[in-house]
């Protein structure tokens, strides 16, 4: 058989050796709970601290500021439903993005229906939202902006910083969801001028099932989950030790790994799409060229179905997306790439390839022939059926 080949590191990445590594030790003998004042309990908190200390250094970031959650779903609902109750400021508005993660739009439907007043901004033809709309968009009501760091299905970086300075010379918190550009650029807090940030511990080679909001020192948020008085008393619930040992492995390797992300990871990126664009005629690049994380292009197939092709490379091994995991199964078109403005049919026939650390040179040579096959064969089955 040959090798499978994944290419949809957007949706999952795979626990590295050294993550597994750490994190045994903490489903064996390490077992305690990090809340128990007794020795068990003391290693169990020594390594939760341990892990938010190397998620700090990871964000640029002081560890009292670190509360882990259960992944980026959780750390989005805990930002906008946090400061929608906190009462900081009188108001009610919040301004997001038409093309963020079901995770915040999600949220702030629920939020309308608790009486908040969402704008949901536009993006131009790469994918990017203007901050001059956005400064257009805030009133005097306008209590949160949220926009996402880089797309999850075009990887298009977003203006984050720019956002973030109006957002904070109006005295407005600024959340940002970085779930899928931490690891692969820089995402310092500091430098972004966020105040609220949300990473998930599957995007980087860490276990599922947990994660992080960074919430700036000083920042007042009602907690999402209430009970004991676990995370300084801001995310309620028994920490899961050794998922959290696994992300601060991780996070680890994502600090060592991040120069080679923007080098050999890229270019692994651009060898790929260089050899599609020159094997197969018909394919265009959806999103900013410019502005993007270096694992991800997303693209458009003349005369081809992307669920069609999806399950035809699965069946020769190769694993892609036609974008959002979480929206697998929907009959409904990229919301992303429908805001773009592209046409249905360039929308149908767009496929994502996400890369990672692990990837080499002969996967994306194996993927590319993978994909040349497929692609004749549904190109040629699409003109019999117009004949």
């Amino acid at each position: 058989m040959k090798p499978r080949i994944f290419l949809d590191n957007s949706s999952t990445t795979r626990v590295d050796g050294r993550v597994l590594e750490a994190m045994l030790p903490y489903l064996r003998e390490r077992f305690g709970n990090a809340s128990s004042i007794h020795s068990f309990g003391q290693e169990a908190r020594a390594a939760v601290e341990d892990a938010r200390r190397r998620v700090a250094e990871l964000l640029g970031a002081d560890m009292r500021e670190v509360v882990f959650t259960s992944g980026g779903t959780e750390s989005d609902n805990a930002a906008l439903w946090g400061v929608f109750r906190s009462g900081y400021r009188a108001g009610n508005h919040i301004i997001t993005s038409k093309i963020e993660h079901p995770a915040v739009l999600e949220t702030c439907k629920a939020l309308e229906s608790a009486g908040a007043e969402v704008t949901y901004l536009p993006v131009d033809s790469s994918g990017r939202v203007d901050p001059a709309r956005v400064a257009a968009a805030v009133n005097e009501r306008t209590i949160l902006i949220s926009i996402m760091h880089a797309n999850n299905e075009t990887g298009v970086i977003q203006p984050v910083e720019e956002i973030s300075a109006l957002a904070r010379e109006r005295g407005i918190l600024m959340h940002t969801d970085a779930v899928q550009s931490v690891g692969k650029i820089p995402a310092n807090v500091q430098r972004l001028g966020v105040d609220l940030l949300s990473l998930s511990g599957h995007k980087i080679h860490a276990p599922k099932g947990v994660g992080v909001l960074w919430i700036r020192g000083g920042v007042k948020l009602v907690p999402f989950l209430t009970g004991g008085a676990h995370e300084r008393r801001r995310r309620a619930g028994t920490e899961n030790v050794p998922a959290i040992v696994g992300l601060g492995a991780a996070a680890r390797l994502a600090v060592e790994r991040l120069p080679e992300m923007g080098t050999r990871v890229a270019s692994l990126r651009d060898r790929l799409e260089e050899q599609i664009k020159s094997r197969m005629p018909g394919v265009r690049t959806n999103g900013s060229a410019e502005h993007r994380i270096p694992n991800v292009t997303n693209l458009a197939f003349e005369g081809i179905e992307g669920e069609a092709a999806v399950i035809a490379l699965d069946l020769s091994g190769v694993a892609v997306s036609t974008g959002s995991a979480c929206s697998s199964g929907s009959l409904e078109p990229s919301h992303v790439l429908m805001g773009m403005g592209l046409r249905p049919e360039v929308v149908q026939g767009s496929l994502r390839f996400s890369l990672s650390y692990h990837n080499t040179v002969e996967e994306i040579d194996g993927a590319v022939e993978v994909l040349s096959e497929v692609v004749s064969r549904l190109r040629g089955l699409a003109r019999r059926g117009r004949a």
